[in-house]
């Protein structure tokens, strides 16, 4: 009888040390999650500080501006013996339209927190040159109803009326410099948040439709104009380049216009597109091989037809596939192409409108292909990834390499986050590791990496590509799989916070949108992923 009294004690002793020891293992667990929360609690509150009182800025300056307008207004009147009238200033995208076309208006963009999202919708657009417009509804895989231009009297009234108002707002934002230094950002420290939390931010993305890419051959590209985002343009393998409206609030989009971009010589595709920054025209990169064009510019301000896209002379890369194009996020417009030649090009705009000049940053750093471009917002930093697994820091200013980082993999691609403007991530063709996080002001320093298994292939695809959210705290990015793959930088974890599956085939790209809760993709099966987030 004693002793099993005494094993009976031992028992309670032994259950007793376990659940003391599950117990401190909670209690550690739960006060690391309450710091988090309360870090990020802090953060918000800071972030909620500023935004209120840039919101309470842009009301007193609009108050001045009303005022001092209908002061104006009031003596106008009063001189020619007429009533003053109550001027309204919007704010409409700056894309010039010719005859036949009608105004998209646009709000100041909100700073879009995932996953609570106000969405802001803007009217249809149409684009010089489309002689009809395809209005696409949500999951429609039928064919698309093509609406011609009516040429009834009121409605013709009515886009003259429009063409006379967008042509007065784009004359308004001509001068490049001022447009430039509006449009800068101001930065935001997200760095100090990264591996900060052991649980992801879910998105909530439902409601997945799809519509054809009107592309004969596979897409290539997708870019949003920077002015407007809810226009947005692809390219593909047939040569062409589409323009796209987003309407009913992401729920389906419309076909702008169509034009061919086929090189002149060779009838190569683009391999990769920029809009420029005041969003009238997008930028093309093709090949350097057989003396073909580099460079086409379409100028969406013109009518459709050759005068629409120019090709520009200047030929500075000696060989092979241009791969990247981008412009820098600073007040002088220019921008950088980097190609399989190893060279970095800069090109810039001279006093004549529409010449562009290339200057040669470097043709020896990189060893192999230069894959991907990017520019950061501080000390005028370009930014070059290459296949010989380097990546180069630049200073355009000094004109010599800041920084050298070698890692243990290729690299395809890099993009600066939109608002720390010293953190950049850079995708290279290690499975599970594919995305890796830096800090500018690190040297050789790895801050974070992501990445997925491939079930469809071992190699990482080129032509897959990333895009940050807007307010820098995600990733979206395509996969050799048809999913797309969210990850959550503050999360610790490596694998995706989340995986949507969007396509039938391969995914090359998803993007985010700022005025409108939407994330829209293109895939190797020829159609366009509209995908709403809730």
């Amino acid at each position: 009888m004693e002793q099993n009294g005494d094993t009976n004690a031992n028992d309670d002793s032994y259950s007793r040390e376990e659940q003391e020891e599950a117990l401190v293992a909670l209690i550690e667990h739960r006060t690391r999650e309450v710091q988090n929360l309360r870090q990020r609690l802090s953060y918000y509150k800071s972030q909620l500080e500023e935004a209120e009182k840039k919101l309470q800025g842009s009301e007193s300056k609009l108050v001045r501006l009303r005022g001092k307008s209908n002061l104006v207004s009031s003596k106008n009147g009063i001189q020619n013996g007429t009533k003053s009238v109550k001027i309204e200033h919007r704010s409409t995208s700056p894309m010039g339209v010719n005859e036949g076309s009608s105004r998209n208006q646009q709000e100041p963009k909100p700073e879009l927190l995932i996953p609570a999202v106000n969405p802001k919708i803007s009217q249809p657009i149409l684009l010089t040159g489309s002689s009809a417009r395809v209005s696409i509804g949500s999951g429609s895989q039928a064919s698309p109803s093509v609406s011609t231009q009516s040429t009834s009297g009121v409605k013709g009234k009515a886009e003259k009326s429009l063409r006379m108002s967008s042509e007065k707002d784009y004359s308004e934002v001509k001068d490049k410099g001022t447009k430039r230094k509006l449009e800068q950002k101001e930065h935001k420290e997200l760095i100090p948040l990264t591996r900060s939390s052991t649980s992801p931010c879910i998105i909530r993305c439902h409601a997945n439709s799809h519509i054809p890419s009107q592309h004969k051959r596979k897409l290539r590209s997708l870019s949003l104009c920077p002015v407007n985002d809810q226009l947005f343009a692809t390219s593909a393998l047939d040569g062409v380049v589409n323009f796209w409206q987003v309407q009913s609030r992401g729920s389906g989009a419309s076909l702008l216009s169509t034009t061919d971009c086929a090189s002149p010589k060779q009838r190569r595709w683009p391999e990769d597109i920029a809009w420029h920054p005041l969003g009238n025209s997008l930028f093309l990169v093709y090949t350097a091989d057989a003396g073909d064009s580099q460079i086409s510019v379409v100028d969406l301000n013109k009518s459709q037809g050759k005068d629409r896209v120019t090709f520009l002379p200047d030929k500075p890369h000696v060989k092979g596939i241009i791969n990247s194009i981008t412009f820098m996020p600073w007040e002088n417009t220019c921008f950088v192409t980097g190609g399989s030649d190893h060279a970095v090009m800069l090109w810039s705009e001279k006093d004549t409108e529409n010449v562009w000049k290339p200057k040669a940053l470097h043709r020896n750093l990189h060893s192999s292909a230069v894959m991907g471009v990017a520019g950061m917002q501080q000390k005028q930093i370009i930014l070059s990834a290459g296949a010989d697994k380097r990546i180069f820091g630049y200073d355009a200013h000094v004109g010599r390499a800041d920084f050298k980082h070698q890692i243990d993999s290729k690299c395809m691609s890099v993009l600066p986050n939109p608002c720390d403007f010293n953190l950049f991530m850079v995708q290279t063709g290690t499975p599970g590791r594919q995305l890796r996080l830096f800090d500018i002001r690190l040297r050789q320093t790895e801050i974070h990496a992501f990445g997925w298994k491939q079930e469809s292939s071992e190699s990482q695809s080129a032509l897959i590509n990333q895009a940050w959210s807007p307010d820098g705290l995600y990733i979206a990015s395509g996969s050799a799989d048809p999913m797309i793959h969210i990850f959550d930088i503050r999360c610790t974890a490596q694998k995706p916070s989340q995986s949507i599956r969007a396509h039938q085939k391969r995914v090359f790209k998803a993007v985010w949108l700022q005025s409108v809760p939407l994330l829209i993709s293109i895939s190797s099966d020829l159609n366009i992923g509209l995908h709403k987030i809730t």
